[in-house]
């Protein structure tokens, strides 16, 4: 019944900007802390970028720092990750995930949305 879907990838030049989002249904939105993960071809998946149930705090990997924010809308129960000045190394399927602040062992994955930067 919990379902995360992540929206909003494409194909975009170097340089270019994409906003994805993550829209949740079937549970309290607002007592799960989000985060986006990222996973390229032949690359583990990695952290890319957190934010905490109420949206009071945000954490960035190091490749990402000034060029993506991430954000969250709890009256939309959804998620969004505004991503500019994009580059080819941010080539990869983005998911968002979420667990539940009180139970870490509550733990859910969107399916992905592929983000190709390429000329």
């Amino acid at each position: 019944q919990v379902q995360l879907v992540e929206s909003g990838g494409g194909l975009v030049q170097p340089g270019g900007s994409l906003r994805l989002s993550c829209a949740a249904s079937g549970l309290p939105f607002s007592v799960y802390r989000m985060s986006w993960y990222r996973q390229a071809p032949g690359k583990e998946r990695e952290l890319v970028a957190q934010i905490g149930a109420t949206g009071g705090w945000t954490k960035y990997a190091d490749s990402v720092k000034g060029r993506f924010t991430i954000s969250r809308d709890n009256h939309r129960n959804t998620m969004y990750l505004q991503m500019n000045s994009l580059k080819p190394e941010d080539t990869a399927v983005y998911y968002c995930k979420a667990y539940n602040t009180y139970d870490v062992a509550t733990l859910y994955w969107g399916q992905g949305t592929q983000v190709t930067v390429s000329s």
